[in-house]
């Protein structure tokens, strides 16, 4: 099979299409035919060479396809050789062939093309595991998104208005807050030229949000504990803006609020297994009901993985970017 792969780390020439050897499902594991994946930050870090996978699992990029079963290893039940599925990965989407833990296996929803269906398993996952399983986000209480347009942002929208949240959202663009409006978020904030504590605190009354999602890290640390409500939750999932911040405990306590910070990449495959269990349960219902959908920027040839890895960077896209695989769709 050919695979993206990174000979040494560095810009998006690294990547490069190449003959590898195919995957072989091992215990508990299915062989996917990929029909596309799908391009995350953490890819573009992989490519760096600050980012290696996990222990055993593939060494390509590409957390996340979709595709058909094309066999099954054994102690495989519930799936069948044919099924057409999109799976959440530790690495190796950016392939032709990828072996998946069937716990991590998701059927494609009725109403969403197979090519498409790449951009759903890790901003699903991420959102609802992050938003919904640790944050315990309720209807009436207000959500703030950072990054509104990307991929993640773009489901945590739908997903919140979906169970009757309020959502604000912070985004560098008029183009792309009106993206997020058409999604459905409420209250647009553009970080380059609005002071996003002042504007949540306003569109609040003064109280502030109850659950942020937050992919920038430590640059924005103390301006998410301002900006949240008494008994206000802050999720963290990215480090754009630095590993390291300062923390004002004592604002922390006197709003009685918590703080919790994830990855999926790493976890155990029993705890990914209870996420995309917890996902097909509550979301897939809502992408077949068609209230929520895979929000899609562009399509690219798997081939030319550099060229979606120069999009990303360049932060010009609004949801996802995909990888179609050759001859596959």
């Amino acid at each position: 099979m050919h695979a993206i792969t990174i000979p040494e780390p560095g810009g998006p020439e690294a990547l490069v299409w190449d003959e590898v050897p195919d995957p072989v499902p091992g215990e508990g594991e299915a062989l996917v035919e990929v029909v596309a994946s799908a391009v995350n930050r953490a890819d573009v870090l992989q490519r760096q060479g600050f980012y290696n996978p996990p222990p055993g699992a593939s060494p390509y990029p590409g957390l996340e396809c979709s595709g058909r079963i094309a066999a099954l290893g054994p102690g495989v039940s519930g799936w069948a050789v044919g099924d057409e599925v999109c799976a959440l990965l530790p690495g190796g989407g950016y392939a032709e062939k990828v072996a998946v833990a069937a716990g991590q296996l998701l059927p494609v929803p009725e109403g969403v093309d197979l090519v498409r269906a790449a951009a759903l398993p890790e901003v699903t996952c991420t959102v609802w595991s992050n938003v919904f399983m640790i944050s315990h986000l309720r209807p009436g209480e207000t959500l703030l998104v950072h990054g509104g347009s990307s991929g993640i942002g773009t489901m945590a929208i739908q997903l919140a208005k979906a169970v009757g949240a309020m959502v604000a959202v912070t985004a560098g663009s008029k183009e792309k807050l009106e993206r997020c409006a058409e999604l459905g978020a409420d209250i647009l904030i553009n970080y380059r030229e609005q002071d996003f504590v002042a504007e949540i605190k306003q569109a609040t009354d003064g109280a502030g949000a109850d659950v942020i999602l937050d992919n920038m890290g430590a640059k924005y640390l103390d301006r998410n504990v301002q900006s949240l409500a008494v008994n206000g939750r802050l999720a963290i999932i990215g480090m754009q803006g630095g590993v390291k911040g300062e923390l004002n405990i004592g604002a922390l306590l006197g709003k009685r609020a918590a703080i919790s910070a994830t990855s999926l990449r790493a976890r155990p495959l029993g705890e990914k297994a209870s996420i995309v269990a917890a996902v097909r349960e509550h979301v897939w219902p809502l992408l077949v009901a068609g209230h929520v959908r895979p929000v899609v920027d562009r399509e690219l040839p798997m081939s030319d993985a550099a060229t979606a890895h120069r999009v990303v960077e360049d932060s010009g896209h609004v949801g996802k970017v995909l990888l179609v695989a050759p001859d596959r769709a």
